[in-house]
């Protein structure tokens, strides 16, 4: 899909929306207590950099964050497709963003938390060929969930 992916302001109406759609769709899938969302203006603290992906026209079709933790680890945090931007490899470019920072930024490790019902396998499809694997959980999220995959990926040289 063409189009430009840049880093933003997540306090914009239109990714404003884009987190809102996210929200709803994966309280569809997922039960309240077992999503780990971030806020908007979470996203906006300086730990955390935001990428949108846009068409020519200037719409946002997507979105994912880097939020950087200490030790060395990046974490992904809130990747969203539209739905007419899927199957498109986007969701691959913003990961591979993602990635470029981490590793200008000198990180070590990349980690992410998702969902484990069906709804999330496109997603699970996008880490793994971005070469993530999945592991357990990392930080204080729960090791024992039914709701949650984790995935990571080590930033060697």
């Amino acid at each position: 899909m063409s189009g430009a992916i840049a880093i933003e302001t997540p306090l914009q109406d239109d990714v404003r929306a884009l987190v809102a759609a996210l929200n709803d769709w994966a309280l569809a899938q997922t039960p309240r207590e077992f999503c780990h969302h971030m806020t908007v203006e979470q996203m906006a603290q300086p730990d955390t950099t935001v990428f949108i992906a846009r068409d020519k026209s200037g719409v946002a079709l997507g979105m994912g964050a880097l939020k950087r933790h200490g030790d060395g680890l990046g974490e992904v945090k809130r990747m969203f497709t539209r739905p007419e931007a899927r199957a498109t490899g986007l969701a691959g470019r913003i990961v591979d963003e993602i990635e470029r920072l981490a590793r200008q930024d000198g990180l070590k490790r990349l980690a992410l938390e998702t969902g484990a019902v069906e709804g999330f396998a496109a997603a699970w499809r996008v880490y793994e060929r971005a070469g993530f694997t999945r592991c357990g959980a990392f930080l204080d999220y729960p090791a024992d969930s039914p709701h949650n995959i984790y995935y990571e990926k080590r930033l060697t040289s």
